[in-house]
C-alpha cells in the first residue's frame, strides 16, 4: 500500500473508531437507565441488565457503523483540506477518485460487517432481548426480595425480610405466610434464614433458624404454635409459560434474518405477512446500499471553502443521513400497509438520495471552483443577516 494510502487510512481510523465508540456509549447509557428502572420495577436480578444490553449492541452497531464511517472519512478530508495537504495532493496529480480508494476499502469492510449484523445477528439478539423481558415480567428469572416489602412467590405465598446479605442468599428478620386454602395457612417468623437448592428443580428450601411457626387448619380447634431452632420450609416454584418461538410475535419481521424475510416475502400464508416481510427486506437492503454512498457524501461535504474553517459540512452530513433514514422508515411503514409496492417505496428515495450525493461529489471533483459547502455557507450567512435585522438594537449587537 502506498504511503499516502496508509496516511489516509490512519486519518480515517481515529475519528471512525472514536465516533463509533461514542455513539454506542450514548445509546447504551440512555437505555441502561431505562433498563435498570424496568428491572427494579419487575423485581429481577440486576445482572440481567448487562445481558439485555449485550443483546442490544447489534442494533446499536447497525446504527453506529454508517455514522462512524461517514464522520471518519469527512473529518479526515476536512483535516487535510484545512492544513493544505489536500492542495499538495491535488498538485501532484491525485484526483478525488484516486483518493477514494482508502475510504471505499473501509466502506466495503464495514458494509460486509453491517450486512452480517443486520442480516443475521441483530434479529436473533432482538429475540433474546424480548425473551429476557418476558422472563422478567413473569418472574422466571427469579424475583429479587426487596427489603422491607412484601414479596409474592406465586399466588399462595408472601414473604417479608428486614435485611438481605450475600445477594439475597442469607436473610434476617423473616416473615412468611403460606396459604393453601381459605382456612388453611402457615405463618412463620424467624431471626434468620437461607435458600437451599434441592434435587427437584421446581422446589427450593427456605431453612429458617430461631423462630415461631403458627399452623391453622379447619381440623384444629385452635391454631398450633411451634417454637423451633431450625425448620425447613419447602417453597414450590410457580410454573411459567414458555416464551414464544422466534418470528411468531408482533415483531416477527424484526426477528427474521434476511433469507427468512426473502422466503416469507414469497411464501407467507397471508398477503399482509408477505407485504410486511418484503418491506422489511427492502428496508434493510436500502440501508446497507446507502453505505456505498457515504464516502462520496463525506468528501463532498468534508472539504470547506478556501480560508474557511467552518464545520457546517459535519452538521449537514449528519442531518442528511438521519433524514434519509427517517424517510426510509416512513416508506417501509407505508409499504407494510399496502399503499405502495415496497420496491418503489424504498428504492425511489434511494435513487433520489444517490443522485443528490453523486451531484455533490461531481461538483467538488470535476467542476472548476465547485464547492457545495460554499453555497451552503452563503445561504446560512444570508439567513443569519436577516435574523439579525429582525432583532432589537442591543440584541443585534450581542448577536454580532
Amino acid at each position: 500500500m502506498p504511503a499516502i494510502d496508509r496516511y489516509l487510512a490512519r486519518l480515517i481510523a481515529i475519528p471512525l473508531v472514536s465516533t463509533l465508540v461514542i455513539a454506542i456509549m450514548l445509546f447504551v447509557l440512555d437505555r441502561m437507565l431505562k433498563l435498570f428502572d424496568f428491572v427494579a420495577t419487575e423485581g429481577g436480578p440486576v445482572a440481567v441488565v448487562w445481558r439485555m444490553l449485550a443483546n442490544l449492541l447489534p442494533e446499536y452497531l447497525g446504527l453506529g457503523i454508517p455514522i462512524g464511517l461517514l464522520l471518519g472519512i469527512l473529518l479526515a478530508f476536512r483535516k487535510i483540506a484545512t492544513s493544505s495537504e489536500l492542495d499538495v495532493m491535488r498538485g501532484v496529480g491525485m484526483s478525488y477518485a484516486r483518493m477514494l480508494r482508502v475510504p471505499y476499502a473501509y466502506a466495503i469492510v464495514l458494509a460486509v460487517a453491517n450486512f452480517m449484523i443486520v442480516g443475521y445477528v441483530q434479529p436473533r439478539a432482538r429475540y433474546n432481548y424480548e425473551g429476557l423481558r418476558f422472563e422478567l415480567r413473569t418472574g422466571a428469572l427469579g424475583a429479587a426480595i426487596k427489603v422491607g416489602d412484601f414479596t409474592q412467590f406465586g399466588d399462595k405465598m408472601t414473604m417479608r425480610v428486614e435485611r438481605s446479605e450475600q445477594k439475597g442468599r442469607h436473610l434476617q428478620g423473616i416473615f412468611v405466610r403460606q396459604q393453601s386454602a381459605p382456612d388453611k395457612w402457615v405463618s412463620v417468623t424467624a431471626q434468620a434464614g437461607e435458600f437451599l437448592a434441592t434435587d427437584d428443580p421446581d422446589t427450593i428450601i427456605l431453612r429458617l433458624t430461631d423462630g415461631t411457626l403458627i399452623h391453622n387448619d379447619p381440623k384444629f380447634v385452635t391454631p398450633r404454635v411451634l417454637t423451633f431452632t431450625s425448620h425447613d420450609l419447602p417453597i414450590p416454584l410457580p410454573k411459567y409459560e414458555s416464551f414464544r418461538t422466534r418470528g411468531s410475535g408482533s415483531n416477527k419481521n424484526m426477528e427474521s434474518t434476511l433469507p427468512e424475510l426473502a422466503k416469507l416475502g414469497h411464501h407467507a400464508a397471508s398477503s399482509v405477512d408477505r407485504l410486511d416481510s418484503r418491506a422489511e427486506f427492502h428496508f434493510r437492503l436500502a440501508e446497507l446500499a446507502t453505505m456505498f454512498l457515504l464516502p462520496l457524501l463525506a468528501v463532498a461535504l468534508g472539504v470547506p471553502p478556501k480560508r474557511s474553517t467552518s464545520a457546517l459540512g459535519v452538521f449537514v452530513s449528519v442531518v442528511m443521513i438521519v433524514t434519509y433514514h427517517k424517510i426510509n422508515q416512513y416508506a417501509a411503514d407505508v409499504a407494510e400497509k399496502g399503499h405502495i409496492d415496497p420496491i418503489i417505496a424504498l428504492w425511489v428515495p434511494f435513487a433520489l438520495f444517490a443522485a443528490l450525493v453523486i451531484w455533490l461529489f461531481y461538483q467538488i471533483a470535476y467542476v472548476p471552483g465547485g464547492q457545495p459547502i460554499a453555497a451552503l455557507e452563503r445561504v446560512f450567512g444570508g439567513l443569519g443577516k436577516r435574523l439579525r435585522r429582525l432583532l432589537p438594537g442591543p440584541a443585534r449587537k450581542a448577536a454580532a
